[in-house]
């Protein structure tokens, strides 16, 4: 009995660690309709999900944990219909559920209208303003690529496909904070001024996920620190010289504007990131 009482045990602990990290590819398994409800389609077997905006509303998603360090993915692919003004979204973030945000952590991927413009940001505690965008080397709205973040003790690396675009180094005995509280991971489809004027004759607006395992470590309430540990595999990963060589690349050839390059957004981290 007492052989038999191990062996479900194992199994069950075996079954939560798999939907805590996101093992699997069912969106149900590890995430959750967040707003715009009915703007929200998740397909039969729990692989796409397609987030619609049109004059109405837009939509999201949420994971249905708070994580302390992973390596993060999704597989995305932005409204066809070209528009200004659309904002298609992957990120995560320490703000807690449709309430003013204030002053948190977030690490941004957002698609700024149909024509192709990527805009990562930083928010270190603060309100963010640390904006580096990028006019991508493919049409994100004709096929699925890969957004990945990689959050661990040392850096925050932003992939895509696999290739690094941005890294955002810790470096708090300098005095620049660095993500201490649990994040989760949201998705999201709606509409700004700032990200331009939406032609709305041409809406709806469809953007469509899928590829929903990630790697990651479940946080406890307010703690991340056992999420540090070396028994994590993203916890052991960094830049190595061949990527960041390619990082640099990319770069200098697919980088549209970056606030370190700007005396009035310049931030003390830009002196020692990527």
């Amino acid at each position: 009995m007492a052989l038999l009482n191990l062996i479900v045990l194992t199994i069950l602990l075996g079954f939560l660690y798999k939907n805590a990290n996101g093992a699997g590819k069912s969106f149900n398994q590890f995430y959750s309709p967040l707003w715009g409800l009915n703007h929200l389609t998740v397909n039969p077997q729990g692989t796409e999900v397609q987030l619609l905006i049109d004059q109405s509303s837009g939509a999201g998603f949420r994971s249905h944990l708070e994580y302390g360090s992973g390596l993060f993915r999704i597989r995305m692919k932005i409204p066809e219909r070209r528009t200004g003004g659309v904002v298609t979204t992957f990120y995560l973030t320490s703000a807690p559920d449709n309430q003013d945000p204030g002053n948190h952590f977030e690490l941004d991927y957002e698609f700024l209208g149909t024509n192709g413009t990527l805009q990562t940001n930083v928010y270190d505690n603060d309100g963010g303003h640390r904006e580096q965008s990028f006019r991508l080397w493919f049409n994100p709205s004709q096929d699925f690529h890969a957004y990945e973040i990689l959050w661990n003790r040392y850096q925050i690396v932003f992939y895509i496909d696999g290739i690094p675009i941005r890294e955002f180094k810790k470096h708090t005995d300098r005095g620049v904070d660095y993500p201490w509280k649990p994040m989760h991971i949201e998705a999201s489809i709606w509409n700004a001024d700032w990200a331009g004027v939406v032609d709305w004759s041409q809406a709806p607006f469809i953007a469509h996920y899928k590829g929903f395992n990630f790697n990651a470590c479940p946080a406890q309430i307010n703690d991340v620190s056992h999420c540090n540990s070396l028994k994590y595999f993203w916890n052991k990963m960094w830049l190595k010289p061949k990527e960041k060589m390619r990082m640099r690349r990319y770069r200098k050839a697919f980088m549209s504007y970056d606030y370190c390059s700007n005396l009035a957004t310049r931030k003390p981290e830009c002196s020692w990131n990527n």
